[in-house]
């Protein structure tokens, strides 16, 4: 029998939310049902393009749209109080990264989401990219022989000044939580828990509150190493983000391209063509939903989400002390039963 479309308010109409209503062109699975945002006039133009109503507030959406699930493209600060919101209106929610601020908030938005039977899940493009599975798929193979090692590097100049992404206030740090959430969530991946971390920051080039240059260094619990390379200030002009290094061989996936190599044969096969974004949003959007239909499993599911959160939590208490921290995904001394969402004030616009 088929089933009606997942009904979806979309709360925040920043960039990345323009992307993801270029996901719901073409997907029968989903409908864009409703759009949320404290600025009105953004709200209305979203939702004018897609013929659905406009609000702005996230409140109102959620008294007044039916809905069946919602997306957060809001700033960090503002996840925890629309989650526990929405999740308490029964509503499944897709959740943009970073998913929370500290991994404190993450868990109890993890256990509201419990409480109400509902699906939460955090969003991390990377891991719907077809070069980036099909990487997956040829390390599962064993033909790279044991994995030794895995490099990320996410840079790139962008002037980062007067954005929310640099207000610590908001975004909870800088690169490192920004950029970095992706690239925790990649690491995991491919090599599962993470043992320990260690980061260090570089010298702030455009004179921010928080840190533009960062490098992270991690250890997976099976003794695998694994580094991180970030920055909004330099551009490293590099063809492909993620290099896998097995005993037997090598993987590097690309923007434009993606290519494996054996020890055996020198010769590099291409098993890709890159990496397509709003091909990976729309990927993100159809689990979700057959999620919430029951007809799969979420890829990233809510313990991934608080796992990136801790990664990137220690990382930060390890650029503070000089030192490799353990991780820990359950944070020490976190008291999951006192803390109660009282505020109603519509969030902060994406931007």
């Amino acid at each position: 029998m088929k089933l009606p479309p997942v009904r979806f308010g979309l709360i925040g109409t920043g960039a990345i939310a323009q992307t993801y209503a270029q996901a719901f062109d073409g997907w029968p699975g989903a409908r864009l049902a409703a759009v949320a945002d404290t600025r009105l006039d953004a709200a209305t133009a979203m939702a004018d393009a897609v013929k659905c109503p406009a609000f702005g507030s996230y409140c109102d959406m959620l008294a007044s749209a039916e809905l069946d699930a919602v997306i957060v493209c809001t700033p960090p600060n503002t996840h925890e109080e629309i989650v526990v919101a929405a999740v308490g209106n029964s509503l499944h929610v897709l959740c943009e990264k970073p998913f929370a601020l500290d991994s404190a908030a993450a868990r109890r938005m993890i256990d509201a989401a419990e409480r109400a039977g509902v699906k939460l899940t955090m969003a991390s493009k990377f891991r719907y990219t077809d070069d980036l599975v099909r990487a997956k798929s040829i390390v599962t193979s064993g033909i790279l022989g044991e994995i030794l090692a895995v490099e990320n590097a996410f840079t790139a100049k962008v002037e980062m000044a007067g954005r929310w992404n640099s207000d610590p206030a908001v975004s909870g740090g800088g690169v490192l939580i920004d950029n970095g959430t992706h690239s925790v969530d990649i690491v995991r991946y491919f090599l599962g828990p993470i043992a320990e971390v260690m980061a260090v920051e570089g010298k702030r080039a455009q004179g921010l509150a928080v840190e533009d240059t960062a490098r992270i260094f991690l250890r997976s619990v099976d003794g695998v190493i694994g580094t991180i390379d970030l920055s909004w200030s330099l551009d490293k002009s590099l063809e492909h983000y993620l290099w896998i290094y097995g005993s037997e061989g090598e993987i590097r996936v690309g923007w434009r391209s993606s290519e494996f190599r054996q020890v055996s044969n020198p010769s590099w096969v291409s098993f890709g063509s890159g990496y397509d974004k709003a091909a990976a949003m729309g990927g993100s959007v159809e689990n979700f939903c057959n999620a919430v239909a029951g007809r799969e499993s979420l890829l990233i599911t809510a313990e991934d989400a608080i796992a990136s959160v801790a990664v990137v939590e220690r990382a930060y208490e390890s650029m503070r002390s000089e030192h490799w921290v353990p991780v820990s995904a359950t944070p020490a001394g976190a008291d999951q039963e006192d803390h109660v969402v009282t505020s109603t004030t519509p969030p902060a616009s994406s931007g």
